[in-house]
């Protein structure tokens, strides 16, 4: 059974796939979204599957979607920002190699607009992205080998951090 390298972990709009993509380049490995998986599977996106079928259905079906990466990938994987939620994929990724990325809602409010089919966020973007972050920041803590803040950093600055907190060589 392999494992991923590196799991990374961090709210919508961190940069998990730029920053991801990179580290996979670097390292000479495959990249992995668990949110692409699930569109792919799926043949909609995740905001469609928000408004057909509600958050607990795609919870089960990203719940799915990360278990099975994690059991098939061995390169970077990206999970969506709100997989830390279940605690069966939080044991799963005990043991795991897991970077958080962090950052504040202002950086948030700029990188995302807060508005770009984000489910969780259409009525008071700011307000639900920082009580979706106090919801689930302890859980990255909890799952995280290592913590990256990205407020200020460029994706290749975000990158090396993550690098050199896991102490990890580039290919």
């Amino acid at each position: 059974m392999s494992a991923p390298l590196i799991v990374l972990v961090g709210p919508m709009g961190v940069g998990k796939s730029t920053v991801g993509r990179m580290l996979a380049e670097r390292l000479g490995v495959g990249y992995r979204d668990t949110d692409e998986d699930i569109v792919t599977e799926q043949g909609r996106t995740i905001a469609d599957i928000f408004v057909e079928e509600g958050e607990p259905a795609f919870r089960a079906i990203e719940k799915r979607a990360v278990q099975t990466a994690l059991a098939e990938h061995d390169g970077i994987l990206a999970l969506g920002g709100g997989a830390v939620l279940d605690d069966d994929t939080r044991a799963l990724l005990a043991g795991q190699r897991v970077v958080y990325l962090s950052m504040d809602v202002e950086e948030a409010v700029r990188r995302t607009g807060l508005n770009v089919a984000r489910p969780l966020l259409a009525v008071n973007p700011r307000k639900q992205w920082r009580e979706l972050m106090e919801a689930r920041r302890h859980l990255y803590e909890e799952v995280a080998t290592a913590v990256v803040a990205t407020d200020g950093c460029t994706p290749e600055e975000v990158t090396q951090a993550a690098l050199d907190s896991l102490e990890l060589k580039e290919a």
